[in-house]
């Protein structure tokens, strides 16, 4: 009998990685250290056991959750459609019961015979073929053991995430394009700059400091901040000048509106790898969603942007997955080693399904004599995977699904439909599925 592909973790990536090996005729050893080892944020010992929320996102034909969903029940996710069988309702979004949910996902893999549910903490990966998805609250001796086998400067423990705009929802008759002393580092300006005014800067000020924080989902989400990686609200805090002389200072800039040095500024940075999107340089910070909307929308050129990504600071175990992964998920230097789910890079329920799915699609063709086929890149999966593995290393960040990961349309059909963003969100949907259909029909 052929050996167990390993899957550490019986969350969603593990849970629906090791299904995905068993339906492809594969045995899988799915190893989970609860109930011998609790974590600080789950309450029971069954798998897949969600815990900040029980939503995957919108159900709205033509979003990208929805895309990505779509994508997964084409590929026969257990867990998506455990999810539609736990439903309760929730508007356009897919909730769930978490409870029915969980217990669904625990008695389905406890019911497939080939696989072998294993309950123990694992602190050093097994030999033979792994599947590494443990999630954000990694145990830290398997994160020495992660830290190991990848180098420890290419393990992070703690997520610092500024917000992302839609590059078409800034005001670029108020932002302006440039780098600072006219300094570039791509020969053409770097950055979106939007300008304070005086008046505009204590208004934003006070905003901000009024502003909710999020409360504590976990004891090791009140951990002090990093002084490095303040939010910044924690800045705003310090002094009324502390942004100024921090993540908005002016030094280097001209406006070019006045021909002045604006009295504060904050940089947009597009984003590598998501097109038509731009991030809000030094802007992490860990206000409640809305407050992060109505506060960023002081900003000067901000007034109606769209944000594609808020901010956050929390903690999360996770590889710098471009330095170490391939578009198939597996160790560069390991091809027998896989990431999947939130130590991957990615965030949100959905997007660990996604990648445990992939990642067990990957590890039993492998398994089998194979070579793993990377998913098309103008499928959403395939752009989240593209996204963990070629992003920039030295600025890599998290990423939920959002249409920036796709690839652009083609500029006659972007020009065509240039006043119907719907229209466009549909076609990229419909060019999605008809790719992931091509691909299905030669490797699944």
């Amino acid at each position: 009998m052929s050996e167990p592909i390993h899957v550490i973790g019986g969350g969603l990536a593990g849970t629906e990685a090791a299904w995905q090996i068993a339906r492809r005729g594969r045995r899988a050893a799915l190893w989970e250290m609860r109930p011998a080892r609790c974590t600080p944020a789950h309450q029971t010992d069954r798998l897949g056991e969600l815990v900040c929320s029980n939503s995957l996102k919108s159900e709205q034909p033509d979003t990208a959750p929805w895309l990505l969903k779509e994508e997964l029940r084409r590929l026969d996710s257990l867990l998506l459609a455990l999810a539609e069988s736990a439903r309760v309702p929730g508007g356009h979004a897919l909730t769930v019961d978490r409870e029915i949910f969980a217990e669904r996902i625990t008695a389905a893999i406890e019911r497939e015979p080939l696989i072998e549910l294993r309950r123990e903490e694992i602190t050093v990966l097994p030999d033979g073929m792994v599947i590494v998805a443990t999630g954000p609250l990694t145990s830290d001796a398997l994160a020495r053991e992660i830290a190991r086998i990848t180098g420890s400067t290419h393990l992070y423990f703690y997520d610092s995430i500024s917000p992302i705009v839609e590059a078409e929802s800034v005001n670029t008759s108020i932002a302006f394009r440039a780098s600072r002393y006219g300094k570039s580092t791509t020969g053409t300006d770097d950055y979106l700059n939007c300008p304070f005014d005086r008046a505009q800067y204590e208004a934003f000020l006070d905003a901000l400091l009024e502003a909710r924080s999020v409360p504590a989902h976990i004891p090791e989400d009140r951990t002090p901040y990093f002084e490095a990686c303040l939010p910044i609200e924690e800045l705003a805090r310090r002094g009324r000048e502390t942004l100024r002389f921090g993540p908005m200072k002016p030094m280097g800039l001209t406006d070019p509106r006045t021909g002045r040095r604006p009295y504060a500024v904050v940089q947009l940075r597009q984003e590598d790898l998501r097109a038509a999107s731009y991030n809000l340089v030094g802007f992490q910070n860990h206000l409640r969603f809305g407050e992060q909307e109505r506060v960023l929308r002081i900003i000067p050129g901000l007034e109606r942007a769209e944000f594609l990504r808020f901010g956050q600071m929390h903690r999360n175990t996770y590889i710098n997955a471009p330095a170490l992964l391939t578009s198939t998920l597996q160790l560069r230097n390991r091809p027998d080693v896989f990431f999947a789910g939130q130590i991957s890079g990615v965030e949100g329920y959905v997007e660990s399904i996604a990648t445990g799915l992939a990642a067990g699609m990957h590890a039993a063709a492998l398994a089998s004599g194979g070579q793993p086929e990377a998913l098309p890149r103008e499928t959403a999966l395939g752009s989240l995977c593209h996204y963990i593995s070629g992003a920039d290393a030295a600025r890599y960040q998290p990423a939920n699904i959002t249409f920036d990961l796709l690839p652009p349309l083609p500029e006659a059909v972007r020009e065509h439909l240039r006043h119907d963003k719907k229209a466009r969100h549909a076609e990229v949907c419909r060019r999605a599925l008809a790719a992931l259909e091509k691909y299905c029909h030669a490797y699944v």
